[in-house]
């Protein structure tokens, strides 16, 4: 079996995935990295590949991620996210993600040709989906990372331009008003050469205000009522309200802690009520006994906010008409079916998404897709 495989040559592997790294030109590495990152992800796989000869297969995901990638939080997602931001700290391109992971692949394909070892097709279709997971998680962040050093740039040149602005206002407005001390002291006309100055500073200023309001017309965006605010700190305001809801309703109610350093912008009283309406449907068709677990992760250059109960999974068709008015697929009635429809519309001003997955026999998972930002200062 391919886990028996990896595990008995796990030193092999690694040792021949960090002479790739230290043969490949421009590559360079912390020792930290090539001694902890590749055994890690040996690891990963090795416990993906049990866990899926296993009674409960499923579970593989909570490690490895879906086949097919996907918004999903899992360990291998986690890692090589970090992985991506390590990259680009140490300066190398996305091509550089990429060939990290090719060269686990290559390295068990090569030694399993050498020791003849045979693999089912199987094993090899989810090596292929842990490997192909891990490198779009590590890519996305290597991008998202790389995204957020360009927005650093511009602000550093929208400070740079605008420190331009203040100092020939200043020089403007500076001359202007001597000139016009000059006059007004001297009792000049401003037909003179006073005048001539006073009127040139002007228009000097004129010009300089319009040139700088059409910069601003052409990055102008409708962000004006949005905040930049902390995730967790979103999440524990959350918490504290739904916590007595899950209770009167007979369920209990589950978070997975946060990153502190994430962020995300948009007007923060309506995204609260938006996750407490997802909270109230899941208390509302969850078994009576059972857990609602609210999750809130980073993918990228997005934040995902996971609602997901064990209503025991929706009707075949119904995953798009719940979110429409006055829609309501349960036995319990009360309410007038609009809790949904009003959290789809504010996610969707606040320049998100809103979507549920079905998972038949089980339940569902309500998600918030919104952007990715940085922690207010």
């Amino acid at each position: 079996m391919l886990h028996h495989f990896l595990a008995n040559n796990r030193d092999e592997l690694a040792k021949r995935c960090r002479d790739k790294v230290g043969n490949r030109p421009g590559r360079s590495a912390t020792e930290v990295q090539l001694q902890d990152g590749i055994p890690l992800l040996i690891d990963q796989l090795i416990r993906t590949l049990r866990v899926e000869q296993s009674s409960e297969p499923l579970k593989s995901e909570l490690i490895s991620g879906p086949a097919g990638g996907g918004v999903a939080l899992s360990e291998v997602g986690a890692s090589a996210a970090q992985h991506g931001k390590d990259l680009l700290e140490l300066g190398l391109t996305v091509d550089q993600v990429v060939h990290d992971y090719g060269d686990l692949c290559q390295s068990i394909t090569d030694l399993a040709v050498e020791r003849d070892a045979p693999f089912s097709v199987d094993e090899f279709r989810t090596l292929n989906r842990c490997l192909d997971n891990a490198i779009s998680d590590a890519v996305t962040e290597f991008s998202f990372q790389r995204d957020g050093l360009q927005v650093a740039k511009n602000a550093e040149e929208n400070n740079r331009r605008m420190g331009f602005f203040v100092h020939e206002l200043r020089n403007l407005l500076g001359t202007a008003s001597l000139a016009f001390a000059a006059a007004e002291a001297g009792n000049l006309s401003l037909t003179g050469a006073t005048g001539s100055i006073l009127k040139r500073s002007l228009s000097s200023l004129d010009k300089l205000i319009t040139a700088t309001v059409e910069d601003v017309r052409m990055f102008e965006h409708d962000g004006t009522a949005l905040d930049s605010f902390s995730l967790a700190e979103f999440i524990t305001k959350i918490y504290d309200g739904a916590t007595l809801s899950a209770k009167a309703y007979g369920c209990s109610l589950r978070i997975l802690p946060v990153d502190i350093d994430l962020a995300v912008r948009g007007t923060q009283d309506l995204l609260i009520a938006a996750v407490a309406n997802l909270l109230q449907n899941a208390f509302k068709f969850t078994q009576p006994g059972s857990e609602v677990l609210l999750t809130a992760y980073a993918q990228g250059d997005r934040i995902l906010i996971d609602v997901k109960d064990h209503c025991g999974g929706l009707k075949v068709g119904t995953t798009e008409t719940i979110f429409l008015p006055f829609s309501q697929v349960g036995t319990d009635r009360t309410g007038i079916g609009l809790g949904l429809t009003i959290a789809r519309k504010t996610v969707e001003a606040n320049k998100g998404t809103l979507t549920v997955h079905n998972i038949e026999g089980i339940g569902c998972v309500f998600t918030i897709n919104l952007p990715r930002h940085s922690m207010p200062t």
